[in-house]
């Protein structure tokens, strides 16, 4: 009985064995298969030609290949960050892309938002808010207004705007567009004394702080990823991906609301829909004691 017992232990476990190492035999090929994809995972090609904002990166650099092989790896199984991102895009690209196309900005630059934030109005650890991180010291010195109960780094479209002056500006001071990015993520002048320091001004022979030496391969990561989602695996059905907040009329105020959910039961929506179009209203009233004239979007329908 107990050699019986024995073999057929012997037995099941050899089953087990190879019904677990057959799952690995092959990718699969069969689309009317159900697949368990955490079992297939496809590696990723950091040899081909990569290019950010009209600059050649240099792959044929081991380094720099490699350190572009680490952000496509982390990015491509980063699942729950690219679903949203996957989703939100449709939304709020394409108030971002015509913004940026306005100031000659390069169009790779709306995937630094989205290397930001996420593509939503979340503050850092340090304090910086909004889609493009603005500190708000900084915020004012491009015109975004900061108080109690406005925030325009809050508000896209002006923040976009003031973004890509911030760019402009830099561009002029570093040379190239991938020296703006790593500026950016950095500030200009821990960017500059870096340069000086190391006697070189090449944003890809520089050894910088591990956030800005992975920035430039971080964007371009998503980028790869958000462009061609189904070479990494996602699919997302245009039917659920969100929808641009598009259907709106606008309301301009130039003087005082005392109550803002008043103000929205009078134009016949919510305080919580009039705060999705408008994120920059902080409070539940507006003072406006400089008599400011501020444009409110008057969402059409829930």
């Amino acid at each position: 009985m107990r050699n019986t017992l024995k073999y057929y232990l012997a037995v099941m476990a050899a089953f087990a064995t190879v019904a677990i190492f057959a799952s690995y035999e092959v990718p699969p090929t069969d689309p009317t298969v159900v697949y368990n994809r955490s079992i297939y995972i496809p590696s990723v090609d950091a040899t081909d030609e990569y290019w950010f904002a009209g600059e050649r990166i240099p792959v044929e650099n081991f380094d720099v290949r490699e350190r572009l092989e680490r952000e496509l790896i982390v990015n491509t199984y980063y699942h729950t960050s690219t679903i949203l991102n996957l989703k939100k895009m449709t939304r709020f690209f394409p108030v971002i892309e015509p913004i940026m196309n306005e100031h000659g900005i390069p169009d790779d630059f709306k995937y630094l938002s989205v290397a930001e934030s996420n593509l939503g109005n979340v503050t850092s650890p340090a304090g910086a808010k909004g889609f493009w991180q603005f500190m708000k010291g900084t915020a004012g010195d491009y015109g975004l207004e900061v108080n109690s109960e406005v925030d325009e780094r809050y508000h896209l479209e002006k923040a976009t705007r003031a973004a890509c002056q911030y760019l402009k500006r830099y561009h002029e001071k570093f040379g190239s567009w991938t020296n703006t990015a790593a500026a950016y993520n950095m500030g200009p002048s821990g960017f500059a004394k870096e340069s000086e320091k190391q006697k070189f001004s090449n944003y890809f022979d520089l050894n910088l702080n591990q956030e800005t030496s992975r920035y430039i391969f971080r964007i371009l990561a998503i980028r790869e990823v958000l462009e061609d989602p189904a070479k990494f695996g996602f699919d997302i059905p245009e039917e659920e991906k969100y929808q641009p907040l598009d259907d709106y009329s606008v309301v301009q105020v130039d003087g005082s609301i005392p109550s803002l959910g008043d103000f929205a039961k009078e134009h016949g929506t919510t305080y919580r829909l009039l705060k999705v179009y408008n994120p920059w209203l902080l409070s539940y009233k507006l003072t406006n004691s400089k008599k400011k004239t501020y444009e409110i979007k008057i969402p059409k329908k829930g």
